[in-house]
């Protein structure tokens, strides 16, 4: 597997390169229940887009201000090597080793008292591709680390009335283990995929509907950021 190689002089001057380029490329960019988790989290999303990862740094940047490593497919981070220095490192999900090396890694970033981010899907898959098919390293991980939290985070973009797609970003309540109801690790994983699935689909509900409501418009510009 590939660590990561973090460098916080990497990170501010990518900051500054960053948010010019979201407001390039998306007309508005939409939260519900963003805020910093109380201490290191284990994060989890849905995976649709290069974007993803990007803008989990966005949110980190803005908003969370946590040590924050991601876990990347081995195949992107070497066409992307510069996400290694914002704290990504590799998973090779055809090497059975190199999983389980992986899944430790992250393991070991937990228990340092810092922030992981994973894609329980593995790969980039279309927005609307149901079910979302989880892997259960979130759950090992869960069980390796009791004590912290599950933040899920769900992202859905649309194309609709203005010449640039948006983003609608929703931050979900943590989840402990003991939340999840007893099972194997694989019935497990399937119970968070399917709260995930319904998560997910109620978002895109908001989306079509417009529920502007409990969402702010994270693009606005503001002081000292």
């Amino acid at each position: 597997m590939m660590p990561a190689q973090k460098s916080g002089l990497f990170e501010r001057a990518f900051a500054v390169y960053l948010l010019p380029s979201i407001r390039r490329s998306f007309s508005h960019l939409y939260g519900r229940g963003i805020e910093a988790p109380k201490g290191p989290a284990l994060i989890i999303s849905n995976h649709s887009s290069w974007w993803d990862g990007l803008l989990f740094f966005f949110l980190n940047h803005r908003f969370w201000k946590l040590d924050v490593h991601i876990m990347m497919h081995e195949r992107g981070l070497k066409k992307f090597p510069f996400f290694r220095r914002l704290g990504a490192f590799s998973i090779d999900r055809n090497n059975p080793k190199d999983i389980l090396a992986s899944l430790r890694y992250a393991e070991g970033l937990l228990k340092q008292g810092k922030t992981v981010i994973l894609f329980p899907q593995g790969d980039e898959y279309h927005l609307e591709t149901r079910p979302l098919q989880f892997h259960t390293g979130t759950l090992y991980l869960m069980e390796k680390c009791p004590d912290v939290p599950l933040i899920p985070v769900r992202f859905y973009y649309s194309m609709r009335r203005e010449k640039k797609p948006e983003v609608w970003i929703d931050q979900g309540k943590a989840i402990a283990l003991t939340d999840i109801p007893e099972g194997s690790r694989h019935e497990r994983t399937l119970w968070l995929q399917n709260r995930e699935i319904a998560a997910l689909d109620r978002l895109k509900e908001d989306v079509l509907e417009e529920n502007y409501e409990e969402f702010q418009d994270m693009l606005k510009r503001r002081r000292n950021t």
